[in-house]
């Protein structure tokens, strides 16, 4: 159909808005992009008349996602602070945990409690979905793992014990190598690494060699995994045997975060975000065919080199590294003023955005680690960050109660959502664009 008579159908939540933005790409001379114009952009550049000049166009996300502007609904039901929330992989689901040990699932057509989950002993400190959607993992402060069903709210199998204190981060094997979400890895203030068998309940696999807390986690796409923790160093190992691989070190204190360039697709499995109802539905298709389309969303993301990391620690910097080829780091990256409490790749792998105890979120080329943009405007310390599926958008959740959306682009802020009474300790965006929940202090759940 003709640019402007675009039918716009229940299939599209994102708008598409073909007058504003015909193709939507982004041109870039020498890294550095033409906003405005070419001249402008090359005033502060050293260019030769007499050479030839290369502009290198990027394709960017043909939806958008809208800027979330106004809380819907606060959720009430936890009686504790609410210490973590997220979407499952198509956003049909919204789990959150809490210090009140339960683990609580929320109706999104609705917004409103749908089932609590009650098993743990304390409080819960990290949830993660399986990429497939149909399972959820809780770890909680006695390092105990349980799993849960998100439409029945009901645990699934036995307990999963073994970690001699409380559990730091989960994460699953990626949908494209597994497509049955059987198995997956937890990381605990032990030093230790696990990885569980869910199907029968029994741990596969114990990785020792931290020799202080591992403070984060995450399963490549390509048959490894990467373990942050406050010795200082980043371990990666093999998945399938557990063999340690490399140690990565540069760090000059606790490593608190990282993140895979892949985490996106990973984390959305065979869920194509532009491919959105407006009501979230769960994937259908053969184990096969969730496979492959996992498969290629994951090789379209990972490109032609192997994924990158970021890692965020304590001693104020970030290190990019290519942990698959070298255990030298591409970039080390300065700038933020207090420690670093998480960083994001975008999900198209280009922007790398940290969150920092400084008040400020930072911005970064995904490629290279070369400093972009600061974004300030937060007045305390600023806990977590999530981007919109789009990668045009980031919310951040800071400790002065407030959320606030950025626009990447244009490095300034999209809007102010203030609404929570306290400190706000977690921030998710749903894969599908359409919400935002962020949780906190206050114990309530906002829309």
């Amino acid at each position: 159909s003709t640019p402007g008579s675009y039918p716009l159908t229940e299939e599209l939540p994102f708008a598409i808005a073909l007058q504003e933005d015909p193709v939507p790409l982004a041109f870039f001379v020498h890294d550095a992009e033409i906003v405005s114009s070419l001249g402008r952009t090359l005033e502060s550049q050293a260019v030769e008349t007499e050479k030839v000049l290369d502009i290198i166009y990027q394709p960017q996300a043909i939806f958008r996602v809208r800027a979330v502007t106004r809380c819907t609904s606060s959720l009430e039901g936890h009686s504790e602070a609410v210490i973590s929330v997220a979407f499952s992989p198509t956003g049909k689901y919204l789990a959150s945990g809490s210090g009140d040990t339960t683990v609580r699932f929320w109706d999104l057509s609705t917004e409103t409690p749908h089932f609590t989950c009650q098993g743990h002993r304390h409080w819960v400190l990290s949830i993660s979905w399986s990429p497939d959607g149909k399972k959820l993992a809780s770890g909680c402060k006695n390092g105990q793992i349980l799993l849960w069903d998100p439409s029945t709210g009901k645990q699934v199998g036995r307990p999963l014990a073994g970690h001699s204190k409380w559990i730091t981060g989960l994460s699953w094997e990626p949908l494209h190598v597994n497509p049955e979400c059987r198995y997956v890895a937890s990381s605990s203030k032990d030093g230790s690494v696990r990885v569980w068998d869910t199907t029968v309940g029994r741990c596969e696999r114990i990785l020792t060699g931290h020799t202080q807390s591992v403070t984060c986690l995450r399963w490549g796409g390509d048959g490894l995994l990467y373990s942050a923790s406050q010795d200082r160093t980043i371990k990666v190992w093999r998945a399938h045997d557990g063999v340690l691989c490399r140690t990565l070190q540069g760090h000059g204190h606790w490593v608190n975060t990282m993140a895979l360039s892949t985490d996106y697709a990973l984390r959305t499995g065979a869920f194509e975000p532009a491919e959105a109802s407006v009501n979230a539905q769960d994937l259908r298709g053969s184990l096969q065919e969730l496979k492959e389309r996992a498969l290629s969303r994951y090789s379209l993301v990972r490109g032609q080199g192997p994924e990158r990391l970021v890692s965020g620690s304590d001693d104020f910097t970030l290190f990019l590294w290519s942990p698959a080829e070298d255990k030298k780091p591409l970039a080390r990256m300065t700038g933020h003023q207090a420690l670093i409490n998480q960083v994001l790749f975008s999900p198209d792998s280009r922007v790398i955005a940290s969150a920092s105890f400084d008040k400020s979120i930072k911005l970064w080329d995904g490629r290279t680690g070369r400093y972009l943009a600061s974004l300030r405007g937060h007045v305390a310390a600023v806990y977590q960050i999530a981007w919109s599926a789009d990668s045009r958008l980031l919310v951040s959740g800071s400790s002065d109660s407030t959320l606030k959306v950025w626009d990447v682009k244009g490095q300034k802020l999209a809007a102010d959502l203030p609404g929570h009474a306290d400190e706000v300790y977690a921030v998710d965006w749903s894969p599908d664009g359409q919400r935002v929940a962020s949780g906190g202090k206050d114990k309530c759940l906002r829309m």
